[in-house]
């Protein structure tokens, strides 16, 4: 008979067993712990957040004239689609005009009995009459001849109209997906920009706050919707070129005070172009928009010099070319300056160093010192 024997007992008492569970629990949260914040992000100073939000505003300047361009291109293609659709539209009908032609004269023939023409006409016994029936004949053989000829034009033009809607819309397509991948480009910048700033505390928005203002020149009215873009404040010193010019009244942007010295703009031209700029101090910033509300960068440029009478591209990678290239000491109002390596802002020289633009989101069309954003080039509108 097999001898029963006891369990042995765990080293561990029971009470032992649960203190190193606890432990061990404790121990792996404390390493997950230490884990985790060598992997958080750390608090970023406001120095910090604004060099962050300075860039992605920038990236998404980037983006705007990118979806500019982008538009642009989709509205071309749409119209020429358009207008080969309607052109396909007015040669279908005297397409079916011409057959409709075609369809009355073998009616025609066939009410006759189908003879050919010259043998109804060797039938008849009056030469007066077989001659009056010879040139309808001719007449006719001569207006079928056309209506065939009609018709086969208006074929070969349908399908070569066909071919080339079906390349337009091709491009449409293209450039209309392009938009969307700017847009959406544009819309997470922003984003990014905005959960930024929402972090800062309110001691912290204000310290951000009063930096934009100080690089703006804006002093303690600077917005608190997202500051500037970059660069250091200051005035321009180079210099101006000179002209008898108009002279335009100069007041200063609601949110960023400028110089209040009068302005002398080298044509009449550049004066209405500057008139029209400053009327619009103060709206807010859209990506995308051309005004009348709202405005991008280049959207104001082009806005200012259509009401002068000009005609300027959409976007500021086209802009820069619009006109004759000059160098910053030679700037004159109604200048457009370029900012930054790869020219995605835009503003208008007003003289005295300043310009109008329209920042970015939150801030409004104002009155801004070139010197706050890296200059890259300027263009003169003739």
């Amino acid at each position: 008979m097999a001898a029963h024997r006891k369990p042995r007992q765990s080293p561990l008492g029971g009470q032992a067993v649960r203190t190193a569970a606890t432990l061990a629990l404790a121990s792996a949260a404390t390493a997950t712990l230490f884990e985790g914040s060598g992997h958080a992000d750390p608090r970023l100073t406001t120095a910090q957040v604004k060099a962050k939000v300075d860039r992605l505003y920038e990236e998404a300047e980037v983006a705007t004239e990118k979806y500019n361009g982008a538009k642009e291109r989709a509205d071309e293609a749409r119209e020429a689609f358009d207008r080969l659709r309607d052109e396909a539209a007015r040669r279908t009908e005297r397409l079916n005009t011409a057959r409709d032609g075609l369809g009355a004269m073998a009616a025609a023939q066939y009410r006759s009995g189908g003879l050919d023409p010259a043998v109804q006409l060797a039938l008849t016994s009056d030469p007066d009459e077989y001659l009056e029936r010879a040139a309808l004949a001719e007449k006719a053989g001569n207006r079928q001849a056309a209506a065939v000829t009609a018709v086969r034009r208006e074929l070969g033009a349908i399908r070569q109209l066909r071919a080339e809607s079906a390349s337009s819309l091709a491009a449409l397509r293209g450039h209309e997906t392009e938009l969307r991948r700017q847009k959406t480009a544009v819309l997470g910048k922003l984003e990014a920009a905005r959960t930024l700033l929402a972090r800062l505390t309110a001691e912290e928005r204000a310290r951000y706050d009063a930096a934009v203002a100080a690089r703006n020149g804006t002093g303690s009215q600077g917005n608190s919707g997202s500051g500037g873009t970059g660069g250091t404040s200051g005035t321009d010193t180079s210099g101006e070129s000179g002209g008898t010019g108009v002279s335009t009244p100069s007041r200063a942007d609601r949110s960023s005070g400028g110089d209040r010295t009068p302005v002398t703009a080298p044509n009449n031209r550049a004066a209405e172009a500057i008139s029209f700029a400053r009327s619009q101090l103060g709206k807010p910033y859209v990506w995308g928009a051309t005004g009348p509300s709202a405005y991008d960068c280049s959207g104001l440029t082009q806005a200012a010099w259509r009401a002068a009478g000009v005609s300027l591209p959409r976007t500021t990678y086209t802009q820069i070319n619009a006109g004759q290239r000059v160098s910053r000491s030679q700037l004159a109002p109604g200048d457009l300056v370029f900012f930054y390596s790869g020219i995605s802002h835009v503003g208008l020289y007003i003289g005295g160093g300043q310009m109008i633009h329209a920042p970015r989101p939150g801030a409004p069309v104002r009155i801004a010192p070139i010197d706050e954003m890296p200059f890259a080039g300027a263009t003169r509108v003739s």
